[in-house]
């Protein structure tokens, strides 16, 4: 890759947090700055969707089966087994699509995931962690969102000590203790980061 290509080219925001930590509602803030230039990366995983969640917007949603294939067809950038029996991953295809057409890529993954893009893509990548003010306050949080069974709270909840130790591996941390300071905080590095006068 030429020199001016790499330019041309967007670069790669990671954003990864324990689940009920509210990066998914920092990168819906985050969408409606145009001047980041961002593009999300939309996952693919091997659950079913819950909610009112649909194929292709807020991940592609393939069978276990099909998961297994593509990833030993290296077809992603990164995947992880999050859950026993449930994946999900990030598709070369979907780095491609949003970085050719010169906008910032941002991805919202697991926090294996997102130290293994950064090792994959080194300076032309950030990886930020989204922190809960407490694990109380994370807690709450889950609760509130009302979608999870008291099995899964608690897995979750247990989930996030052990992804709360990987913190000091990313380039950035963001305390989320009120969602429009996080997603400000966040909006700043990623300026400073890709800058648009280029």
């Amino acid at each position: 890759m030429t020199q001016q290509q790499q330019q041309a080219e967007g670069k790669i925001i990671v954003l990864s947090a324990p689940s009920g930590t509210g990066k998914s509602s920092i990168i819906q803030r985050l969408m409606q700055h145009p001047e980041l230039r961002l593009g999300f990366s939309i996952s693919a995983t091997s659950r079913k969707p819950r909610g009112q969640e649909r194929d292709g917007v807020e991940y592609y949603f393939i069978s276990p089966d099909e998961f297994a294939r593509r990833a030993a067809n290296d077809e992603f950038v990164e995947w992880e087994e999050v859950y026993a029996g449930t994946c999900y991953g990030t598709l070369r295809s979907e780095v491609e699509r949003v970085v050719g057409a010169g906008r910032n890529l941002i991805m919202d993954i697991d926090v294996k995931g997102a130290l293994n893009v950064k090792r994959c893509f080194g300076d032309r990548a950030i990886a930020i962690f989204i922190l809960p003010p407490n694990l109380e306050e994370l807690e709450r949080r889950l609760r509130g969102r009302g979608t999870d069974s008291e099995e899964t709270i608690l897995k979750r909840l247990a989930k996030a000590e052990y992804e709360l130790s990987f913190a000091s591996q990313f380039d950035c941390r963001v305390i989320n203790d009120t969602l429009e300071h996080a997603a400000d905080e966040v909006g700043r590095l990623i300026s400073e980061f890709a800058p648009t006068d280029r």
